[in-house]
């Protein structure tokens, strides 16, 4: 008997729902845009990295507090200057609660206690959701170097309770030709 009468209350509403008028506006949402050109392509391949980081113990994160890092490049290729002559980069991706500017671990992970930072090649950080330096450009082929590391969690390394695992990170970068 409750099933019927969920139902009829169902058919009910489809019927007054389909009864209703439907209303017409003016005119009153519209988009505007720009197609640009961009002044670089990124290589094929470049637009997914899959990069190993260093096999690190947990004992060297409770001396050192973070590894070396390790580097890794993006390949800007048919660059033209009249169009752009530098670029920026911003990564994106879920942030670190206790290293603000670092990646979190991925859901999944076995380890934990750690993030995972980015940086120039002069070891200037390159917080998340952080628009980088400009990088000059210049006509052809152009690369961005920069370096990941593994840095323990504060918490974690006072406690010494950074645990063990592989784990995975995943970021967004955007390029910007300002």
């Amino acid at each position: 008997m409750r099933y019927q009468r969920v139902q009829q209350a169902g058919l009910a509403v489809l019927l007054a729902v389909g009864l209703t008028p439907v209303g017409q506006a003016a005119d009153n949402l519209r988009f505007k845009g720009n197609l640009v050109e961009e002044a670089c392509t990124l290589r094929p391949g470049d637009e997914a990295i899959t990069l190993e980081l260093w096999d690190l113990t947990s004992k060297y994160l409770y001396i050192n507090t973070r590894s070396v890092g390790k580097r890794f490049k993006l390949h800007l290729e048919d660059c033209d200057t009249t169009i752009g002559n530098s670029v920026t980069i911003t990564f994106g991706g879920t942030e670190n609660r206790e290293l603000r500017g670092l990646l979190a671990l991925d859901g999944g992970s076995g380890a934990s206690g750690i993030g995972v930072g980015m940086e120039t090649l002069s070891d200037k950080p390159l917080p998340l959701n952080t628009v980088s330096d400009k990088q000059v450009l210049s006509d052809g082929s152009n690369a961005i170097e920069l370096k990941a590391y593994v840095q323990g969690e504060p918490t974690a390394i006072k406690d010494q309770t950074i645990g063990h695992g592989a784990y995975t990170v995943t970021s967004t970068f955007t390029l910007d030709y300002p």
